[in-house]
């Protein structure tokens, strides 16, 4: 079979879905050029092997928008986006090589793909406009993304990501979604001291070794921070008891901890403490046994897969719960409100981020309103904040090498020391500690409060001063 012109030929786990050549392998059909992966295909994938459970509930929103994303950037084939059979270019032929993954398949495929689709719309627009400026070359370079699909899963990523390093000798790398599929980069690059963009691993263990010159948290703050305003909270709703169920992965089992410290030296009552298996799907025992302590909060900690089944079986089991927080609702509204529905979610609480959050005071890249717009062909409604987060890591980037003093991987990432606590994204004011995590980009409380529409998502506790300003709702507790 020979791709057409311009084109890399790229079969089975190399296959990235984007891209103006022939498609074969991943998506277990083949396809002419251009076209998409069917939503048919996706979920066929994630019901084989031993995938998490993730394949009981439908995707079908997200899914779509994310395929309706991928149209709209199908120039970043040509623009910025590269097979993954693609050789590294040195700078001086005026290409930036920046090494992916992606899960096209498989239980994180859903925040995945719209993390990837932000990266590659970041791509494109650079390269329309010429190029990211490189300081140590004194001009503007193109950018080249070269990635692979992991299917979701962590072994196949420590391969494909040994690929990006060893064979495809990419410039710099940028890890999949989540602390699950980042944990096999973030070892690598202390390893072979080369620099990751961390998009959204957050747990705080790859952080809690000291100082790392080599791993940059670009888009979410490191987990151990996330639960301080929802501990705060709790304490200004005068809650006593308190559940927390939490999935044993190192961004879940980081919040859980963290927020178990914060109310001890609160005094409030943990009545509830227990931790089970990221593949966890049957959460109606556990409902029934958090049910049996009373408590006047429950904290869901997990991933999509996680927070849905949990929500699908408190429906089930028909159990009410006076403060429900779960993480991910805020991130995929679409994906949750098809699957668990806007009666089951009202009244409870998630993280703010982008677009609930709507910030537009920049000093790099699109403010939050011009990217909604852009990044949806006109339609802000599809957005979820993990296409924001995946531009926002493109953009931390193009930062690093705007200020590098150097090509080598220190130089590159004196580019990011350079900007820490300047630079203001759509995301917020970044900053990181000698680890490389990220303390800024501190996420507020929403509340999910029913409308006319189905769902909104109402800011109720800020989680710095500055933030109160975005306040736009109070919490009401107990839940209707």
């Amino acid at each position: 079979m020979v791709a057409p012109a311009g084109a890399a030929l790229v079969t089975l786990s190399d296959r990235p879905i984007v891209g103006d050549d022939y498609v074969t392998g991943t998506w277990g059909e083949g396809r002419r050029r251009g076209d998409q992966p069917t939503v048919r295909a996706c979920r066929r994938r994630q019901t084989e092997g031993k995938e998490s459970g993730m394949s009981k509930f439908r995707h079908r929103a997200l899914v779509s928008s994310t395929l309706a994303m991928a149209a709209l950037i199908a120039a970043a084939a040509q623009s910025g986006v590269a097979g993954a059979s693609s050789t590294r270019e040195a700078a001086s032929s005026n290409v930036i090589t920046v090494g992916t993954l992606y899960a096209g398949t498989g239980a994180f495929a859903t925040s995945s793909l719209p993390e990837y689709n932000g990266l590659k719309f970041w791509a494109s627009q650079v390269n329309a406009q010429g190029g990211m400026y490189v300081a140590p070359l004194k001009k503007k370079v193109k950018v080249k993304i070269v990635a692979y699909n992991d299917q979701s899963d962590p072994a196949t990523a420590t391969t494909l990501y040994n690929q990006l390093l060893d064979q495809n000798k990419v410039d710099v790398f940028v890890a999949d979604f989540g602390s699950v599929l980042t944990a096999p980069a973030i070892t690598l690059a202390k390893n072979k001291k080369h620099l990751l963009f961390d998009v959204t691993g957050s747990g705080t263990s790859f952080f809690s070794s000291g100082a790392n010159p080599y791993v940059v948290l670009t888009s979410l703050p490191v987990s151990a921070v996330w639960p301080k305003p929802v501990a705060l909270l709790i304490e200004k709703l005068k809650i006593k008891r308190v559940a927390i169920l939490y999935c044993v992965n190192d961004f879940d089992q980081a919040q859980a901890q963290a927020i178990k410290g914060f109310l001890a030296k609160s005094g409030i009552k943990l009545v509830y403490y227990q931790g089970v298996p990221t593949t966890q799907t049957d959460y109606s025992t556990l409902v029934r046994s958090i049910q049996a302590t009373n408590p006047d909060a429950v904290l869901e900690l997990g991933y999509p897969n996680n927070d849905i089944a949990f929500f699908k079986d408190l429906q089930s089991t028909g159990t009410h719960f006076k403060f429900v927080l779960t993480p991910f609702p805020g991130q995929l509204p679409d994906l949750f409100a098809q699957d668990v529905g806007p009666k089951t979610l009202a009244w409870t609480y998630t993280y703010a981020v982008p677009p609930i959050m709507k910030l537009n005071n920049v000093n790099i890249g699109m403010t939050f309103t011009k990217f909604a717009s852009t990044f949806t062909k006109g339609k802000p409604s599809q957005l979820n904040f993990l296409d924001v987060a995946g531009y926002n890591a493109g953009l931390v980037v193009q930062a690093a090498f705007a200020h590098a003093t150097s090509m080598s991987q220190a130089g590159i990432r004196a580019g990011v020391t350079a900007v820490n606590g300047k630079l203001k994204t759509l995301e917020g004011t970044l900053r990181w500690d000698n680890t490389g995590a990220q303390v800024g980009e501190l996420l507020p409380i929403a509340q999910v409060v029913p409308s006319a529409k189905g769902l909104s998502f109402k800011i109720v506790y800020p989680a710095t001063p500055e933030q109160k300003s975005l306040v736009n709702g109070t919490p009401k507790y107990p839940a209707p």
